[in-house]
């Protein structure tokens, strides 16, 4: 199964993805767990990385196709993969089509979740206290949601005319929002 979770940031895809990715035996590859890693480790990348993260923009498309590239190049991912936080950009969809061709699959789903944009501000905020992340203050959780409106929504419609979108409410607890993705995916034929 080769999938990709979207919704705007705090919609509750990095809880989600591990289940789903639990369930259908699969990695779960998320572009913010790498960017963090490397931030953490104050690697060349991480310290580009979180430049962009502080400002709350996106990290550049061709350091995030690298990472994704080499990412689904490994061998726990041949039997497929879920794809949290990637692609966030129509030219990152281009690169990802040509990846995921190279291997002789295709794209089985897409799954949205849709959550209140409010509700997104107060889980992020509550987050940023327990998790104690710098990056989550409301400006900056405001300015992601502003770039994702303006660059990762057209996404949603580029796969709705696939015939691959799936959405989801993801709204309530997060047993309840499973059990929504599992029902939705569980009828999906893998490629």
């Amino acid at each position: 199964m080769r999938l990709i979770m979207m919704g705007p940031p705090g919609a509750g895809k990095g809880t989600q993805a591990k289940f789903v990715a639990e369930h259908f035996g699969i990695p779960a590859i998320s572009t913010g767990d790498i960017f963090r890693a490397n931030v953490s480790q104050g690697t060349e990348l991480g310290v580009e990385a979180k430049r962009y993260m502080d400002a709350g923009d996106y990290v550049p498309d061709e350091v995030t196709n690298l990472m994704v590239r080499n990412r689904i190049d490994e061998k726990d991912a041949e039997p497929g993969f879920l794809l949290d936080g990637y692609p966030r950009t129509l030219a990152q969809v281009e690169e990802l089509d040509g990846m995921i061709k190279f291997t002789g699959h295709s794209l089985d789903a897409v799954v949205v979740l849709t959550v209140d944009p409010e509700e997104i501000v107060g889980r992020l905020l509550q987050r940023a206290q327990v998790e104690g992340r710098a990056d989550d203050t409301e400006d900056v959780i405001r300015r992601r949601q502003e770039i994702y409106v303006e660059q990762t929504e057209p996404l949603i419609e580029v796969y709705r005319g696939r015939g691959i979108l799936i959405e989801v409410d993801g709204m309530g607890e997060v047993a309840e929002v499973t059990q929504r993705i599992f029902e939705a995916l569980d009828v999906v034929p893998q490629s």
